[in-house]
């Protein structure tokens, strides 16, 4: 499947997997794609095994989780390193995520949490530490997401 496109009830999986993968069954998935549980299985598998699907999370409320505190901070890394640098980043205590951007001068945008500045501060400085210059730091009210509507096949094209 790695060298094949998704098709649509690969992409039916995918919505229905972002909307609620706790409480998905292969048996719901199956009904709404009008294929059978068994098809729907083999189909998850696949994804995960061509890794479409990378794995599974919470969606975590930081702020009423007594993190209210969230920042984004973009930095520049020299271009050959930028990719390398990801693992070494989401390693710093307080970064939930790390995103490699390839326009602009800023090229790494990390988000961080924490319960104060004093949680912040010290993300920036091991930013800092490890070659990369900080550009901006955005403090971030709200963060939403929803699934990708181009998987969702009941939607009108």
């Amino acid at each position: 499947m790695a060298d094949e496109a998704i098709d649509d009830v690969d992409r039916a999986i995918l919505y229905a997997l972002q909307e609620d993968a706790r409480n998905a069954s292969s048996g719901d998935i199956a009904e709404r794609t009008g294929t059978s549980d068994s098809t729907v299985r083999k189909r998850i598998q696949r994804l995960e095994s061509d890794e479409i699907i990378k794995g599974y999370s919470a969606d975590v409320d930081y702020q009423k989780s007594g993190y209210p505190l969230r920042m984004l901070l973009y930095c520049t890394a020299s271009i050959p390193e930028r990719g390398e640098m990801l693992p070494a980043i989401l390693e710093i205590d307080g970064v939930i995520s790390v995103q490699e951007l390839v326009t602009g001068e800023q090229n790494l945008l990390v988000t961080a949490v924490g319960e104060s500045d004093d949680d912040i501060t010290p993300v920036a400085q091991e930013l800092l530490d490890m070659g990369l210059t900080v550009a901006d730091e955005v403090l971030v009210r709200s963060h939403e997401t929803t699934p990708f509507g181009k998987f969702d096949a009941e939607a009108d094209p």
